[in-house]
């Protein structure tokens, strides 16, 4: 059976030239880059021309990019580490969003149970955070604003340079989630105002357990980790090389092909959505999402009438790997709190399947893929 990867958004299917630079590493370099010896000089070289491509790409400078061990360790030490040094100056309120990753909600929760206070600001129905709300939240002992680039349930694109712009005017540090946005957005840092900005290799067809913090120079961090002086006492542990060079090269990959990528995943994206609609019905089909700022590898769209515990398992059945974009509890899917935040219909959270685009999907998949969804549908409305 024809197996279609449409989770993209989950994680994304390592590039050869990502695992072949890897399995270089793994069989060839097995230095500390701690290491003052000609096998650890040889690591720390590894490391250091990783840094210096990503940070390149992203406008920053090499000093300022911490490697982590994934999104979710840099959304915690972000979060985490300016809270508690910002505490220091007397400032103990957090600004975030109500449809942030779990990495960043889970962060405010556990900074509350800590004593801070945290504001959780409410979406609209396209999943946007206004800007006059971020500014209406802002009081005198604000240390930090935390929204994500790209949302990754839904594909919403936030105001960051606004965002930004009226923090900085306010003297708040700024976050922003960026695990969506790399190598789909250009992302550039000398003129983004923002402090720190998180990322992650598996969603950009690098390995899985390696992600990295954009730190500005400046912002103070408590690093969450003690150990060794590793990443300029930022972030303890012996270095990950292998993933770092993954990392590395699947960055310059998707920078290399971002233009040429997105005009192809917009292609493919509004082309799912016309097939889905001539399959569905136009009137049972709705896009959940911005309409106009969107990333173009997530799709987020209610089936009405259909559940999306039924959709998913038929779409499983057909070999189509999509998501419900929510947790999965006691064998039951649960509707997104991300569309509950949207205030959408409950008909269209219990019916929301994401489909996420990326690295190995055709037009001619796609095609194979709403011919499977065909089959599958009448029979699916008519036992729905």
């Amino acid at each position: 059976m024809d197996r279609i990867y449409y989770d993209h958004a989950a994680t994304s299917p390592m590039h050869p030239e990502a695992a072949k630079a890897m399995l270089e590493v793994l069989t060839g370099n097995y230095g500390n880059a701690s290491s003052t010896h000609s096998f650890g000089r040889a690591a720390r070289q590894l490391v250091n021309r990783s840094r210096d491509v990503i940070a390149r790409g992203i406008g920053c400078t090499a000093a300022e990019l911490v490697f982590t061990g994934g999104g979710t360790e840099s959304d915690n030490t972000a979060l985490i580490g300016a809270a508690r040094a910002a505490r220091k100056q007397g400032k103990s309120h957090i600004i975030t969003s109500s449809t942030e990753h779990q990495a960043v909600l889970q962060s405010c929760k556990a900074l509350q149970r800590e004593g801070f206070r945290v504001t959780f600001l409410p979406v609209d129905e396209q999943g946007l955070v206004k800007v006059s709300d971020v500014e209406q939240a802002i009081e005198a002992d604000t240390a930090l604003i935390s929204v994500m680039y790209v949302n990754n349930e839904t594909g919403t694109i936030q105001p960051i340079a606004e965002i930004g712009e009226l923090a900085r005017s306010r003297g708040v540090l700024v976050h922003v989630d960026a695990v969506q946005a790399l190598g789909t957005i250009p992302i550039d840092l000398r003129q983004l105002p923002v402090d720190l900005m998180s990322f992650s290799a598996h969603k950009i067809n690098g390995p899985q357990g390696i992600g990295a913090l954009y730190i500005r120079k400046g912002t103070a961090v408590e690093p969450l980790l003690s150990g060794g002086s590793q990443e300029r006492k930022r972030r303890a542990g012996t270095e990950n090389i292998a993933g770092i060079v993954g990392f590395g090269k699947a960055f310059e990959l998707s920078v290399n092909s971002m233009e040429e990528r997105k005009l192809f995943l917009d292609k493919l994206r509004y082309t799912w959505i016309e097939r889905l609609r001539e399959i569905a019905g136009s009137d049972r089909l709705i896009v959940n999402g911005h309409a106009e700022h969107y990333a173009p590898h997530i799709l987020n769209v209610s089936f009405i009438g259909v559940s999306t515990e039924t959709m998913l398992m038929n779409l499983d059945i057909a070999g189509i790997a999509a998501s419900g974009g929510s947790a999965c509890t006691s064998g039951a899917i649960e509707p997104s709190y991300v569309l509950i935040a949207m205030n959408v219909s409950e008909e269209r959270q219990a019916s929301a399947v994401r489909f996420s685009f990326g690295l190995g999907n055709t037009m001619e998949e796609l095609e194979l893929a709403a011919k499977k969804v065909e089959t599958f549908m009448e029979r699916v409305r008519t036992n729905a």
